[in-house]
């Protein structure tokens, strides 16, 4: 009953905060195939959720809509008070976005990558801001390794960085824990205490409860394409213990 009542804790916190994202009776379908069906979703700034679903059960999906990559087939999708349909270059920038894809050049080195998104985004002394988030990611020793050498945590460490260079508001990570060993989830787990203590909202993926640790989140999982709150103890219990590595 505990572990509960701090999730729907979480929850009420959350609806206190200002919206950074909205949505209202979201929808998305492929065809005559539903995949997300009248999402009903707030997180605020300084706040946090995961949503929980298999493959094929819409989370990147959801993820590509708040960013406005994908258009919603019907109700909406808010991103601070803007419909993700008509986000401009301006809100964009306030965007950091992990997806599967790096969005890295393989033939540039990790320092070169990230100098050109901190060159990019606008932020000051690009370079200066590229060898501290290096260091940041556990990647000081690689920085003029070209990606393309880098194994596959190494890379999503490297994304991390690259989505988070400029310090955005609203943070998207689809499934940030994937291919990283223990101390990368670490990192990965610092990255996203220290953008919620700075005020970001963050909304993250994962496939089950097990792969996520941090009760200072909203939970919430994907059934039949609807998001409801994980609240349920048995649930919890099947999918795995939810510990608080973020707290640590």
């Amino acid at each position: 009953m505990r572990r509960g009542a701090e999730i729907i804790g979480a929850r009420n916190q959350l609806e206190r905060v200002a919206a950074v994202v909205e949505t209202r009776r979201l929808g998305k379908s492929y065809g005559l195939n539903p995949v997300l069906r009248e999402v009903e979703l707030r997180v605020g700034a300084g706040c946090g959720a995961f949503i929980i679903g298999g493959n094929g059960s819409g989370k990147s999906t959801l993820l590509r809509m708040l960013a406005g990559l994908e258009a919603p087939t019907s109700g909406s999708a808010l991103v601070f008070g803007q419909d993700t349909r008509r986000l401009d270059a301006t809100y964009r920038r306030r965007i950091g976005m992990l997806a599967h894809q790096s969005f890295l050049y393989p033939n540039l080195t990790a320092r070169e990558n990230l100098e050109f998104y901190g060159e990019l985004y606008g932020v000051a002394d690009a370079r200066a801001l590229a060898r501290e988030w290096l260091n940041r990611v556990g990647l000081e020793a690689f920085g003029e390794t070209r990606v393309r050498a880098f194994s596959r945590g190494m890379e999503q460490r490297l994304a991390a960085a690259r989505a988070m260079i400029n310090r955005p508001e609203l943070i998207l990570l689809d499934e940030p824990f994937a291919a990283l060993d223990p101390d990368g989830v670490k990192v990965m787990a610092a990255l996203i205490r220290d953008a919620i203590a700075r005020g970001a909202a963050v909304l993250a993926s994962a496939h089950t409860v097990a792969e996520i640790e941090g009760v200072a989140f909203s939970v919430y999982e994907i059934v039949r394409g609807r998001v409801v709150p994980l609240v349920r103890q048995e649930e919890t219990a099947r999918a795995g213990r939810v510990r608080s590595i973020l707290g640590r």
